[in-house]
């Protein structure tokens, strides 16, 4: 799999649809039952690496949504943040 240093830094400069490709592979190689157990291992971290980074990928543009505000006849006013948490 590879040196754990350069893994994170390749995982930080995935976007979101290639860690989600990436994390379909793990899955994809895991299912398969093909894999030694320190593969599976390996590849047991990596996708657990993998899920963190699309959550947090996730979290960092639901925070970037707005939501429209709307005055009170009911016309779009404008936008506010969404409130995340």
């Amino acid at each position: 799999m590879g040196d754990t240093a350069d893994n994170k830094m390749d995982l930080e400069a995935m976007s979101f649809e290639q860690a989600m490709g990436a994390l379909e592979q793990v899955v994809a190689k895991l299912e398969s039952g093909n894999a030694s157990l320190e593969q599976s291992i390996e590849l047991y971290t990596r996708g657990t690496a993998l899920k963190a980074h699309c959550e947090a990928k996730l979290k960092d543009a639901q925070a970037k949504i707005e939501k429209i505000t709307l005055d009170s006849a009911g016309n779009a006013a404008g936008t506010a943040p969404l409130d995340v948490e």
